[in-house]
């Protein structure tokens, strides 16, 4: 996520003013944060089959619908806002395929490593199909044993994030951000290959 200081301080004053009911604070923040809402859902789609029927921009989309219909809204700053949408997104997928998955039953999914994921999170492609639910089942489980490295995946596999941007979001070091994404990563490689 490539944004000045200056910016980062920006959105993170435009939602405050979203946090007090603003509707002119939500009006500003939306052309300020789509491109990276973007880049996110792109990185996502990346690693979908190329006959997918969600495209970035509907994923964007009803991201925005989702965090527009939260009834409640307290963004501490902009870090939490995008770390928020990547899960909403990593939401809406995951029901995607739920729904995809009923309609073919399972044929055809073919499992994509979390090497593979980080080669393609930072290449910005995919090359094979992800099983996103099984991935989602193993963060679920993840996260009961590890909160945080949960995340580190979850921010780096699904939002496409570096390892810099994961530690920003986190409010860790990059050291630690490292340590637990290689630790997550053989986890999850055990877990997925169960």
């Amino acid at each position: 996520m490539s944004i000045s200081h200056e910016d980062r301080h920006e959105v993170t004053d435009v939602l405050a003013g979203w946090n007090d009911g603003s509707r002119q604070a939500l009006d500003k923040l939306i052309p300020m944060v789509e491109r990276e809402l973007r880049r996110i859902a792109a990185s996502y789609m990346a690693r979908e089959p190329a006959d997918h029927t969600l495209q970035p921009t509907a994923l964007v989309n009803e991201c925005f619908l989702r965090l527009l219909d939260r009834k409640t809204v307290s963004w501490k700053d902009r870090t939490h806002f995008f770390a928020f949408a990547c899960r909403t997104m990593r939401r809406i997928l995951v029901d995607h395929a739920r729904t995809r998955r009923a309609a073919k039953r399972g044929s055809g999914v073919t499992l994509l490593s979390l090497t593979e994921a980080e080669a393609g999170a930072e290449a910005g492609v995919g090359e094979r199909d992800a099983d996103i639910l099984a991935v989602d089942e193993a963060l679920k489980r993840l996260a009961e044993m590890n909160q945080r490295q949960s995340r580190i995946v979850e921010l780096r596999f699904f939002g496409g994030l570096s390892i810099q941007e994961t530690a920003d979001a986190l409010n860790v070091a990059v050291a630690t951000a490292n340590r637990d994404w290689a630790s997550a990563r053989a986890w999850l490689f055990i877990e997925l290959q169960a």
